[in-house]
């Protein structure tokens, strides 16, 4: 078995501290959807994949299945795969089988704890292969993969999480990935598209309340880990869709007019005010074509399944 742990840091508690009373002090009270992937966050967004309302994974998985042969025999051998939020590495496993005789597979996330335990049984599977975590957030510019020179570099975006981020966000992330990954390599994304409302909502409050679970485990931490005083039972979770901006929006809604503190700090907050703890955009073709296309890379395959609700996209270093 060929796993290497290495060397980390947690961010929290003072990052993740920073960043919630900055988000709750402000006019529209925000907190960064990243701290939403704790252990337990991490846990409950696993569950939400397996639910029925979830269509996200299941589709994705099965566009996935399809066309790895292909993309493997582009990407040809010795590949070295980089995921980025790699969470429970399934996905990863798909490209890991197809490659021939692939290198290295070196997994980005945020949550260590949950990293570690995945990787463990994924380097037992694949005993020949160099499996790496890296702690952190895959949008900072200090992640450093450290591949070596004689592999074939591939980035893997998998799921919806693209959604989740600006386009200011994206085209760093985008740029930056390109630059880390080098010329000659290839990216594989995956991208939600835009459907019905109809469709979209219960994917994001579904009946068995697992992911307003998941969202509201985000007030359970910063009372665990920030000193928080939040009475979760005065909070409900909130799913709207924002058409105009072409995106789900998740809320933590308060039911009553409220104060708790965190970390000496207090904040008060009116019935009916939410905290907005994630947005997951639904795209367009040629809004994907041409984000993808302006910070470094282009399309060289793009994959929709019957249904054409999820894309995913092969892309060569430009």
């Amino acid at each position: 078995m060929n796993f290497v742990m290495k060397p980390h840091q947690k961010a929290y508690p003072q990052e993740f501290l920073e960043d919630v009373l900055t988000g709750l002090s402000a006019s529209r009270r925000y907190i960064s959807p990243r701290w939403l992937y704790d252990k337990i966050g991490s846990e409950f967004f696993e569950a939400i994949t397996d639910l029925p309302e979830y269509y996200v994974t299941r589709t994705e998985m099965k566009i996935l299945r399809q066309v790895a042969p292909e993309f493997a025999e582009i990407i040809g051998p010795n590949a070295s795969l980089v995921e980025y939020g790699a969470g429970a590495a399934t996905k990863a496993r798909v490209f890991l089988n197809a490659f021939s005789k692939p290198s290295e597979y070196v997994a980005i996330d945020i949550s260590f704890d949950h990293l570690e335990q995945s990787l463990k049984q994924l380097a037992e599977d694949f005993p020949n292969l160099k499996v790496r975590p890296i702690a952190g957030d895959f949008l900072s510019e200090t992640i450093s993969t450290d591949l070596g020179g004689d592999t074939q570099k591939v980035g893997f975006f998998p799921g919806s999480t693209i959604g989740n981020l600006s386009n200011d966000e994206i085209a760093t992330f985008l740029q930056n990935a390109r630059n880390s990954l080098g010329d000659g390599s290839y990216f594989i994304l995956g991208a939600d598209l835009r459907k019905s409302p109809e469709i979209l909502i219960p994917a994001y409050d579904d009946n068995q309340k697992v992911t307003a679970g998941f969202n509201m485990n985000l007030l359970a931490r910063i009372n665990r880990e920030l000193g928080g005083t939040i009475e979760l039972s005065k909070f409900r979770h909130k799913v709207v869709w924002n058409d105009n901006l072409s995106q789900i929006e998740m809320h933590l809604e308060s039911l009553e007019n409220q104060s708790f503190q965190i970390a000496g700090s207090t904040f008060s907050i009116g019935q009916g005010e939410t905290i907005h703890t994630e947005n997951s955009r639904k795209f367009r073709h040629e809004e994907l074509k041409d984000l993808i296309g302006n910070n470094g890379w282009e399309i060289t395959r793009y994959e929709t399944g019957k249904n054409g609700y999820f894309a995913v996209m092969l892309l060569r270093a430009k």
